[in-house]
């Protein structure tokens, strides 16, 4: 197996600045300085080998060469079938079916997104474990997204604590929702007793989820509502607890109050996500559409169980 790096170059464009300084400037962390100074990584100023504490000029060719990465210890590399929606040197964007895992989990240790994805790395030989930015329930479809080196997750971390990294659902809804625009501001905690469920207190995380109606109809005699709903915080559960929280819990969320008479999931999809690349800068937004199972749940042609 031929080893690979991952590697970002820069031209410096300041007089005079510290190595440590300028790589800060770009984002890169010192916990990442010290994996490169550590565990098989470098630092090159103008093709030489430099500690953190070289003086940089102006024009200098900077480059960071990455440790290769050990695959998470319990992660089985997996060859299945991956929705890929877009992938570069960076990051990879994947449409995840409702049933499959994101992680490995007690109940579902084989045959996860993650899993497939470290046997996709494996065979590409990418020089990197599994960083997963961006997790879904198992029952819930749509959009997730991996990072491809521990420094481009927590760029995409950053961005998702000063709100830079947008998140947009599709759900169905039981009963009429009353109001057409809104926010849920709302903390939420574990449930005492349970180790699963999650549920509105006032000792919880914050959490703030805006909701726009997008319709209202009737489906073999229930009360369904189809809202689009953007996250500001991502706390586990946090949509189906907002939505429980309001009286409307999701079609087919048993575990938060809903009914699997129409559906035998939550009815809810990752359909968009939108964020700044970590390395260019460049405002990146990908779309999902709904599965079928919420497509004939929109259009009425419901499957009789």
């Amino acid at each position: 197996m031929n080893e690979k790096k991952f590697t970002l170059a820069f031209i410096v464009e300041q007089e005079q600045i510290l190595l440590r300084e300028f790589l800060h400037g770009k984002g890169i962390s010192k916990r990442t300085l010290t994996a490169v100074k550590y565990d098989g990584g470098r630092l090159l100023v103008n093709g030489l080998e430099q500690t953190v504490r070289h003086m940089l000029r102006r024009g200098d060719a900077v480059m960071v060469e990455f440790p290769q990465e050990e695959p998470s210890v319990g992660l089985v590399p997996e060859t299945g079938n991956l929705a890929i929606i877009y992938e570069d040197e960076a990051i990879l964007i994947v449409d995840k079916p409702a049933g499959q895992g994101t992680i490995p989990s007690r109940d579902q240790p084989n045959g996860t997104v993650a899993n497939y994805v470290a046997g996709k790395f494996k065979a590409e030989c990418v020089p990197s474990t599994v960083h997963v930015v961006t997790r879904l329930d198992t029952d819930t479809s749509g959009l997730v997204c991996m990072a491809k080196n521990r420094h481009i997750h927590h760029l995409l971390s950053e961005q998702m604590q000063t709100t830079g990294f947008e998140r947009s659902y599709i759900a169905f809804v039981e009963g009429y929702v009353q109001k057409d625009v809104f926010t849920i501001d709302q903390p939420i905690g574990r449930k005492d007793g349970s180790i699963i469920e999650r549920m509105v207190r006032q000792d919880g995380q914050h959490a703030r989820t805006d909701v726009q109606v997008l319709g209202r109809f009737e489906r073999n005699g229930v009360q369904l509502t189809s809202v689009s709903l953007k996250l500001h915080t991502g706390r586990t559960h946090q949509i189906r607890v907002h939505m429980q929280w309001l009286g409307h819990p999701l079609a087919g969320d048993d575990l938060y109050g809903g009914s699997r008479g129409l559906l035998g999931r939550q009815a809810l999809h990752c359909a968009c996500i939108g964020f700044r690349h970590p390395l260019t800068n460049e405002p990146m937004t990908f779309m999902s559409e709904l599965p079928m199972d919420l497509e004939r749940l929109k259009t009425g042609v419901v499957q009789s169980k």
